[in-house]
């Protein structure tokens, strides 16, 4: 009597929707919530009603944005970063000092410039690309890197 084989059947995942999908470019849907989020970030610094979570949706994306700059995908991203790094520092040292979040007007233009930039990025590759990237940066804020920019508990007022 022969032996019988064991084949394991993969019936939640099917392999090849699967692979388009992360060969795809992220849909609009999340597109559009990533987009709202962040503009709102961006609005509250320049409103002065900024708190912790929206210094955190900033540097997400400027980490994100530097991130992809180094690995090649829009290279000229990484000036921008850098200046909107170096405000988010600023802000940072702003809210330990004075319990205020908040940033100058060269700050929001390097928010902004590094927000166009990022959303070019992300348009521009598959959702693959996008999820290492994130999958990325979320280990180097883990094991507490230079190159990105986080706000420490230790820190906060």
């Amino acid at each position: 009597m022969r032996k019988k084989k064991y084949r394991k059947v993969y019936s939640l995942v099917n392999p090849i929707v699967h692979a388009i999908e992360g060969a795809a470019v992220t849909d609009e849907k999340t597109l559009d919530y990533l987009r709202e989020k962040e503009l709102k970030a961006i609005e509250a610094f320049r409103t002065g009603a900024a708190g912790e979570q929206d210094w955190r949706v900033i540097s997400e994306f400027c980490n994100l944005a530097e991130s992809m700059a180094c690995d090649g995908i829009g290279p000229e991203a990484l000036a921008a970063t850098n200046a909107a790094q170096e405000a988010l520092k600023e802000a940072h040292e702003r809210f330990v000092r004075t319990g205020k979040m908040g940033t100058t007007g060269p700050g929001l233009t390097a928010f902004k410039d590094a927000y166009e930039y990022h959303d070019l990025q992300r348009q521009s590759v598959g959702r693959s690309v996008y999820e290492k990237h994130i999958e990325l940066v979320t280990n180097k804020i883990r094991s507490k890197s230079p190159h990105v920019v986080f706000m420490s508990k230790k820190e906060k007022k």
